[in-house]
């Protein structure tokens, strides 16, 4: 039985705040993997996850940011979804 690959987790990692509401933005790759990728669960544990892995943690949470100036925090409401 294969052990699950280790998660490395991005110091990038943190809870953000804006407009009354806070998100936690996770920023992650597995072990064997390259590309970070990028979630945000919002306030009722509701994950919105980016399809496409990012090259580095830093391109990972500036499209969190992008997305936060561009369609606020509205963008991760209680409907899960998948960034494509």
């Amino acid at each position: 039985m294969e052990a699950d690959p280790k998660i490395t987790y991005s110091s990038r990692c943190t809870k953000f705040a804006k407009d009354g509401r806070v998100v936690e933005v996770n920023i992650f790759r597995l072990e064997l993997e390259t590309g970070w990728n990028l979630e945000v669960v919002n306030e009722h544990n509701t994950s919105t996850v980016w399809d496409d892995p990012f090259e580095t943690d830093e391109e990972a949470y500036a499209e969190f940011l992008s997305t936060v100036e561009e369609e606020g925090m509205a963008a991760f409401e209680d409907v899960p979804t998948v960034v494509h």
